[in-house]
């Protein structure tokens, strides 16, 4: 049986990637219109709802979310999920209707096709650069208008498969208190389970989302950042510690 899993786990790793860039290529031309405005981005994001919906459910994959407050509209807000997977982005857009800016890394803009529209609609920085942080602050006040949200991966990187939670980096943090936008800490329990960087692990199945209670940041200053990082972090560990599925994953028992 081990045999005939494996090459059922690559075509299906491979199935992922074709519809990836078969869809990207067939979306091109309102890609293409969609990204050359901002004022576009509402239309924009409702199309890359629709392609993350079909890649999520078309890899055999169901969500299962838990929210303890509920996101409005016209609201912004900064979301910080943990980094466990490739799927992780495609998840936090499917659970959110209202429009968010992300922040990632610019060398996934040399991802062929893919990185052509990626660098056209998100705020890319290079953390190494002093000029790239400051210009994700000026874009992101652009960007933080009619309901727009934020979303940075804390952790900054998704971490070794044994590693429960890698320690979360300031930038989140920083831009929800400049901006006085609340903290949404999500939790995401199977992405390492059932879409692993292995691609000898994992399968179809139900993604565990847990959305916690916000965090305000109204009133805070820069002096507050440590704290505001130490309390999401916090509130994410404690939920993965306890699970028992991550856990076992991850090859650690509390």
């Amino acid at each position: 049986m081990k045999y005939l899993k494996i090459p059922f786990l690559l075509l299906w790793r491979a199935w992922f990637y074709i519809l990836m860039f078969t869809t990207i290529v067939i979306m091109s031309p309102l890609l293409i219109v969609f990204t050359a405005k901002e004022s576009y981005y509402h239309l924009l994001w409702k199309l890359v709802r629709i392609w993350s919906k079909v890649l999520i459910f078309s890899m055999g994959f169901r969500l299962e979310v838990q929210s303890d407050q509920e996101i409005e509209p016209d609201k912004s807000y900064m979301f910080c999920p943990n980094h466990t997977s490739l799927i992780d982005p495609f998840v936090l857009i499917v659970l959110c209707k209202n429009p968010i800016v992300f922040v990632g890394k610019q060398e996934l803009a040399k991802i062929p096709v893919f990185g052509f529209f990626y660098k056209r609609a998100v705020i890319m920085v290079d953390r190494s650069s002093i000029k790239s942080r400051k210009r994700v602050y000026e874009m992101a006040k652009k960007r933080l208008q009619n309901g727009v949200s934020m979303a940075i991966f804390p952790e900054g990187l998704v971490p070794e498969e044994n590693v429960i939670l890698a320690p979360f980096k300031k930038g989140a943090f920083s831009l929800a208190i400049e901006f006085e936008i609340p903290i949404v800490p999500q939790v995401y329990y199977d992405c390492k389970r059932l879409f692993s960087w292995n691609f000898l692990k994992g399968g179809p199945g139900i993604l565990r989302i847990k959305q916690h209670k916000f965090i305000p940041t109204i009133g805070l200053k820069s002096g507050n950042i440590g704290m505001l990082q130490q309390q999401t972090f916090d509130v994410i560990f404690e939920d993965l510690a306890n699970d028992k599925k991550y856990m076992k994953d991850t090859n650690r028992s509390k």
